[in-house]
């Protein structure tokens, strides 16, 4: 092959393995395990994902399935599913992971400390982290900082605790889970949030956004606003994983995850992002 079209044909190659920042392998199902009103056991879930084409899940879970965490591992194994984040803190969660050689980020809600002055607040937050810190490094997870509202809950300080971390804990693998879910009250200046919490980004999980949060959990495409903070997110180069959830205890998380799929659909068709509208395709 000539020089010329060796270059060219790498180059295509090249564009098509980075994919689209909107691929549907980005995706990962989220709150689909106490909100599921099928109540499925670790088997079932895994299959009703595989079902939707979905790849990746982050694990959410309550006291009554803690007897279900290792099929829960083996039944995503079985399926192709990649285990990528876990809910909170759990020992045996932590025991089972180094069993199976497996390293899911960890999700916790960041700390919201009280104190006199922002410096002081962020050296509370860090320091209260400072074990799971020691801990998730031990496992080989990275660990998300998940907003929730409160102090802990703003983009700002997310990064600033983020960052004292890294600075003073050695704590590269830290980073921030941003959930749109949480975040109505940064609609308006979402584009300067998403460019501070950019570097440390971790996920990013998607929701239907109206003003006030009224409703908070919206399909995707129904709402007023995630189309626009979506066109931010798409023009930022973000290129991480993409968190769609369930969060309705009253509806099959099948049905919600496939509306929240048939949304981002909608959403991209409205973006003009034809190459990520293909990954999207039965």
């Amino acid at each position: 092959m000539k020089p010329r079209l060796l270059l060219a044909a790498w180059l295509g190659f090249a564009s098509l393995g980075q994919g689209d920042s909107f691929d549907k392998d980005k995706l990962v199902a989220w709150c689909i395990v106490p909100f599921d009103a099928k109540q499925r056991g670790p088997a079932e879930r895994a299959k009703m994902l595989a079902r939707l084409g979905l790849k990746r899940v982050a694990y959410d879970w309550r006291e009554r399935h803690v007897k279900e965490f290792e099929e829960e591992i083996l039944q995503y194994k079985k399926h192709g599913l990649e285990y990528f984040a876990f809910w909170g803190v759990h020992e045996e969660a932590f025991r089972l992971f180094a069993k199976h050689g497996i390293r899911p980020q960890i999700w916790i809600i960041a700390p919201s400390p009280e104190g006199e002055s922002q410096e002081v607040r962020v050296a509370a937050a860090a320091k209260a982290l400072s074990p799971l810190v020691k801990r998730t490094r031990q496992l080989g997870c990275k660990l998300g900082l998940y907003n929730h509202g409160g102090w802990g809950g703003e983009p700002a300080n997310l990064v600033a605790v983020c960052e004292h971390l890294q600075t003073h804990h050695h704590a590269g693998h830290v980073g921030i889970v941003y959930n749109f879910h949480h975040g109505h009250g940064h609609i308006t200046d979402f584009e300067e949030s998403l460019k501070r919490m950019q570097p440390h980004l971790l996920c990013l999980n998607l929701n239907g956004m109206n003003d006030d949060a009224r409703p908070k959990i919206v399909t995707l495409g129904q709402g007023q606003h995630e189309a626009a903070m979506l066109r931010i997110v798409r023009q930022s180069g973000y290129k991480g994983p993409l968190g769609i959830l369930d969060h309705r205890s009253d509806t099959d998380s099948e049905v919600t995850l496939r509306e929240n799929i048939d949304g981002m659909k909608k959403l991209l068709e409205q973006l003009d992002a034809k190459r990520a509208l293909e990954s999207y395709q039965d």
